[in-house]
């Protein structure tokens, strides 16, 4: 019997023997700096001549390794593999396929370390944020094995018929395809394949091109604990050529996809094309962008709301769907909100991570992130006034570091408060009163998360019925959703509202089947 779930606690920094225990997993990951790794298809180590490095953000001339270069055929490989292990896998019992994720949580929380290294390496994370992404990784595993146990057989849910003996079992679809973004290099691709895999599908992880590396670690985790070849197969290699065969293909029956508006809607629009020799509609389980909000108005505790501002915005410097890119404050308090909040914003240190868990802000992703975002500055200059940040830094390693920048008086319909910018900037729009501050706060082609700082119950009460976003927080910041506490997915452009670490996450990778038999 599996005891109850509980959600994998967060490593307490301000312990000496935690920072040392750190510090020993990042030197023993970057022993590991400059291997060659490679696909990984029906069980078959694949090393292709062609690769690709992976680049530390803070240090980008360090390769930290080099990852094999697939491409279409190797997809149509991969694919085939995948579509010959289904034929079995479909079969094994949800509480055997369970016990693999239980297995791989167990493996990864005595490591978990290890796999937060390679994030602060790889991505630019803080010690921080990269053990909050492996205890959501672990959170995923945990539950996804206990969701695909309980609904396996729903026939106890069925209205009796006396004449007939009545079930209602809910069997996996078969090929996925797993595409999975950069920013949660370790929770949302565990995330995905997990649930896919646990519910009976076998599936292709196709990783980011900014993190192949921990995807890689992942995915061994579910091969060193004995997952049947096919079952789980790692195809590295470019999005628009490899991913775009893996979306197309007629074996493919589902697409699990987190990522921009962009790529999201190419998927959505070519998934729904049937292929020749397509026996089914495809399903595209979708989580795309943000333009998140925080609200304050004139009752809210101040200080808290300035807090959950600041760290809304800025966490893994704004390299989050989540992230609160706007701040929307109603004119009594405007003036003393963003004054607070940008005193708490030229505190934040920035640098390169793997120095020490003080460090809170690290580099962005790669070099047309650092472009993007300077660009997004440059328009700020002109929508907004700049209150603190706005120049890039520059460091002897010529890292991409971009500081907490925020700009005031930004017109509610201004690009920088519209657009995903996915960096370290803030737009903050000052409001006449609540109504106008909930109208601003639904202006945007987004409703991924938002925020409210409010003490007036109508308001509060308000909000939950008219702030138009999947994941609504009252009076705490809006980033940092719990696996199994906070079910997470957005509306409108912001995906298709998986709500993805929630009780029916599940389902969208299985199908329904109700059996009677004649007494």
């Amino acid at each position: 019997m599996l005891p109850e779930y509980r959600n994998e606690p967060f490593t307490d920094f301000s312990k000496p023997e935690n920072v040392a225990a750190f510090r020993a997993a990042l030197d023993k990951i970057k022993g590991e700096i400059g291997r060659t790794y490679p696909l990984v298809i029906d069980g078959k180590h694949i090393t292709l001549k062609e690769t690709f490095p992976s680049i530390n953000p803070a240090r980008p001339a360090e390769q930290l390794g080099h990852f094999s270069n697939g491409t279409p055929e190797h997809a149509e490989q991969a694919v085939q593999a995948a579509y010959a292990a289904f034929q079995s896998w479909q079969h094994v019992p949800a509480e055997e396929r369970a016990r693999y994720l239980l297995r791989a949580a167990a493996a990864m929380r005595r490591r978990k370390h290890e796999f937060s290294a390679v994030m602060v390496l790889e991505v630019g994370k803080s010690w921080a944020e990269a053990d909050a992404d492996t205890a959501e990784a672990i959170d995923f595993l945990e539950y996804y094995a206990r969701q695909a146990i309980r609904i396996y057989d729903n026939s106890a849910m069925l209205t009796p018929y006396a004449p007939e003996q009545l079930a209602l079992y809910n069997i996996p679809l078969g090929v996925g395809a797993i595409i999975p973004p950069w920013n949660f290099p370790a929770a949302i691709p565990i995330g995905l394949f997990a649930a896919a895999i646990v519910a009976g599908n076998t599936v292709i992880l196709k990783p980011a091109s900014q993190s192949p590396w921990i995807a890689y670690k992942i995915a061994e985790l579910f091969w060193d604990v004995g997952l049947p070849p096919g079952v789980l197969n790692y195809l590295s290699g470019p999005g628009g050529s490899t991913g775009g065969r893996l979306v197309t293909h007629p074996l493919t029956r589902f697409i699990g996809f987190t990522g921009s508006k962009e790529v999201g809607i190419w998927i959505h629009e070519n998934a729904a094309k049937v292929q020749p020799g397509q026996l089914w509609l495809k399903r595209t389980i979708l989580e795309m962008g943000g333009k998140d909000a925080v609200l304050v108005d004139e009752t809210a505790n101040l200080e808290e709301a300035a807090q959950g501002i600041v760290t809304s915005a800025f966490g893994f410097q704004g390299q989050k769907c989540s992230a609160g890119s706007r701040a929307i404050i109603v004119d009594r308090v405007y003036e003393e909100v963003t004054a607070r909040a940008v005193e708490l914003t030229k505190k934040l240190s920035i640098g390169e991570t793997d120095k020490g868990p003080d460090v809170w802000m690290g580099p962005v992703v790669d070099a047309k992130a650092f472009k993007t975002i300077m660009d997004y500055i440059e328009i700020g200059t002109r929508e907004g006034k700049l209150l603190t940040g706005g120049q890039a830094l520059e460091t002897p390693t010529d890292g991409y570091f971009i500081p907490a920048t925020m700009f005031g008086d930004v017109p509610w319909d201004a690009r920088i408060a519209q657009e995903e910018i996915f960096g370290p900037v803030l737009a903050v729009v000052r409001a006449s009163d609540f109504e106008d501050a909930l109208r601003i706060a639904n202006s945007t082609e987004f409703g991924l998360t938002g925020a409210l700082f409010s003490n007036d119950r109508a308001r509060l009460e308000r909000a939950r019925r008219e702030f138009h976003v999947g994941n609504l927080y009252l009076n705490r910041k809006c980033t940092g959703a719990l696996v199994g506490v906070h079910p997470f997915g957005g509306f409108n452009m912001s995906g298709t509202d998986s709500k993805t670490g929630g009780p029916d996450y599940l389902l969208q990778f299985t199908q329904g089947k109700s059996v009677a038999e004649r007494l």
